[in-house]
């Protein structure tokens, strides 16, 4: 008697999430666009099986009940625009939100390999990007997430109703130490909270972390005898494994108070490794850099919401630094810079809060719209606006404070700069067209 035909949709990795429990599983949710010719539902099931059990033909070993634990599941696919009757002539790529649940049993509590599985291969695929992913509670608390996160680092410089000022040394790369010492205790002494040195300075020899971290650390007490503020020093630590530990290890016997880390060249996992370890304990701001190679695309790649927000804070980044819409980089859109805070913010289950420092080209000027996005629980990144201001670092330190203080009384800056110096040399500047044309358009 032939056998009945039936569709077995587990075989298949079709299935409706309410089908699942969902606390097992991961959610990648997804941008691709599919060639007309290609059926989208055989499209959508080779890229869950690629990235779980399967391959581009199916192997004897890999039987139903391989596929039933292990296989990631399609739990969504929807065109855009949804048609109904027909499609029209002239669409030669069809657009699809795809969603695809994956087993995290399959990764564990391992960041390195989640990436690998939800955007491993298909990375090459052509027309696909990662816009999201979904974390049940039950994965969230393998994490650790931030040590200090927002209300930590307040309690531990003791800030707690305006945004941080987070200082760059400029110029990037600078000899003999000394002199970035110098600078930072100007910028600290003006009213800095955090000095972080710049991304393309670690360890080289003519610049040892052994050789300025003691002399940041002088100028930090300093500033703090002068101000009566708590300073912090984050120290680039980026390099190549192992020396990366080696170096936070060093930083914390040397009496250091905070760590920098440059993300995505060195790795989340790498992240997440000193972010966790207990003899560190140093509250760790997270750069950004090489991030955009990563969500710039429009089609392909990882979105800016997870490489700059919630990926991230899964790692254990306190802080990070993140291209804000205004200054020298215009053109990052407003709508995602500030869903990337809502990602680093909103609450997620108990993964603590991290605070978003936007930065590029940031002056004293647009300390009232940077309030009026994201509040107070923000930090300021600021590099030229503070060493270029022509009083001196320790100005350019003061004008950030004054434009703060203004804007949190409800002040306009202009009528508050009258009666400070500091501010009023850039609201002059300004119009002047200096800072327009320094940063190609100006606040």
């Amino acid at each position: 008697m032939p056998k009945v035909p039936r569709i077995d949709y587990y075989d298949l990795v079709d299935l409706l999430i309410e089908d699942l429990d969902t606390e097992e599983f991961v959610v990648a949710h997804y941008l691709v666009g599919i060639p007309r010719n290609l059926d989208p539902d055989t499209v959508a099931r080779v890229i869950a099986l690629e990235q779980s059990t399967g391959t581009w033909i199916r192997v004897p070993a890999e039987t139903p009940e391989m596929r039933r634990r292990h296989a990631a599941k399609v739990i969504g696919l929807y065109e855009i625009p949804d048609y109904e009757f027909e499609i029209p002539e002239d669409v030669k790529i069809r657009r699809f939100i795809l969603s695809v649940a994956y087993p995290w049993r399959n990764f564990g509590f391992n960041i390195s390999t989640m990436l690998s599985t939800v955007i491993g291969n298909i990375a090459s695929a052509g027309r696909l990007k990662l816009l999201d992913l979904w974390f049940p509670k039950r994965f969230l608390k393998g994490f650790k997430g931030p040590r200090y996160g927002i209300d930590g680092l307040r309690r531990y410089i003791g800030v707690y109703d305006r945004p941080l000022i987070v200082a760059m040394i400029k110029p990037d790369i600078y000899s003999p130490p000394k002199l970035g010492a110098e600078l930072a205790y100007q910028a600290w002494s003006g009213g800095v909270d955090i000095i972080k040195d710049d991304e393309l300075l670690t360890d080289p020899e003519f610049n040892r972390v052994e050789e300025r971290l003691p002399l940041f650390l002088e100028a930090a007490d300093k500033a703090k005898e002068e101000t009566g503020e708590k300073k912090l020093y984050t120290v680039n630590i980026t390099t190549d494994p192992p020396r990366i530990f080696e170096l936070a290890e060093r930083v914390k016997e040397l009496g250091g108070n905070a760590l920098m880390i440059n993300y995505p060249t060195v790795g989340l996992g790498v992240l997440k490794k000193v972010a966790e370890d207990d003899s560190i304990n140093l509250p760790i701001l997270a750069h950004s850099d090489f991030s955009g190679a990563i969500y710039e695309s429009p089609e392909t790649g990882v979105s800016s919401i997870l490489i700059l927000g919630k990926l991230v804070r899964l790692a254990g980044g306190d802080m990070v630094i993140y291209s804000a819409p205004y200054g020298k980089q215009p053109y990052f859109i407003r709508e995602k810079y500030l869903r990337v805070a809502k990602y680093l913010r909103a609450p997620m289950a108990n993964i603590k809060p991290m605070l978003p420092i936007p930065s590029g080209g940031i002056t004293q000027l647009h300390i009232p719209q940077l309030i009026k996005d994201l509040g107070v629980d923000i930090g300021i990144g600021a590099g030229g606006a503070i060493h270029a201001h022509p009083m001196g670092s320790k100005a350019g330190a003061k004008a950030f404070r004054q434009a703060i203080d203004a804007t949190l009384k409800g002040i306009p800056l202009e009528e508050y700069a009258k009666d400070h110096p500091e501010l009023k040399v850039v609201v002059e500047a300004w119009k002047k067209g200096v800072l327009k044309i320094m940063l190609g358009g100006g606040p």
